[in-house]
């Protein structure tokens, strides 16, 4: 970003929550709220005419719904981050705000800090999710079961990695989920990168896909 700072589009359609949001954002250094939304049509307007590094968007929304507006904007403006907040954590929620590219998942009891934080994680290509989605994520994970390991000599343990990676789980919370070391986690990781070929998480996360080891 050059050194300036996130610019964020908020999308809510409840106006008392929007205009706190707003008014949160502008006491934070580094964030500028560039413009506001109350429903995810006008959302998907504004991204396209502001181009902000970050749109915080609610779900559940009139006119179009927060998860289409996430489909949309990342599709057609894949520079533009999606940040979900938002009063539900049910995983039909999660799953279908990952699928549609969602960088990130907060729920609305979130402080000033940690959305802070997550839209500057957000602006920097990087997942965040609050702590109870990080649960039921991995917990989707072990009930969905081991999938069968792709065919590039990956091991069990980095094909577990590299489902978490594809959630979106930083290496701290993976090595939490796994019971293992944060280094552990780094070696495995190396290790997935060199042998599927990618550069960075986001081209693992596509390998991942593409083998079925993430949601489609």
């Amino acid at each position: 970003m050059g050194g300036r700072g996130v610019r964020v589009l908020v999308a809510d359609d409840q106006q008392i929550m929007r205009e706190g949001l707003v008014a949160l954002l502008g006491l934070v250094e580094g964030v500028e709220v560039v413009g506001d939304a109350g429903d995810g049509e006008q959302a998907l307007r504004l991204a396209a005419e502001l181009r902000p590094d970050v749109v915080l968007m609610d779900l559940r929304m009139p006119v179009m719904d927060g998860v289409t507006a996430t489909r949309r904007i990342t599709r057609d403006h894949p520079g533009v981050a999606v940040l979900v907040l938002t009063t539900y954590s049910d995983d039909e929620s999660v799953h279908a705000a990952l699928a549609a590219g969602a960088r990130g998942y907060l729920t609305k009891d979130a402080g000033r800090a940690e959305i802070a934080a997550a839209l500057r994680s957000a602006a920097a290509g990087q997942s965040t999710f609050d702590a109870s989605v990080s649960r039921r994520l991995v917990d989707a994970l072990v009930r969905s079961g081991a999938a069968v390991p792709p065919p590039d000599g990956l091991t069990a343990r980095e094909v577990e990695v590299l489902r978490l990676v594809a959630r979106g789980l930083p290496n701290g919370e993976i090595a939490a989920a796994l019971f293992i070391a944060e280094t552990t986690v780094k070696t495995h990781v190396n290790n997935v990168f060199a042998k599927i070929g990618a550069r960075n998480r986001a081209e693992a996360t596509a390998y991942a896909h593409r083998h079925g080891l993430a949601p489609a």
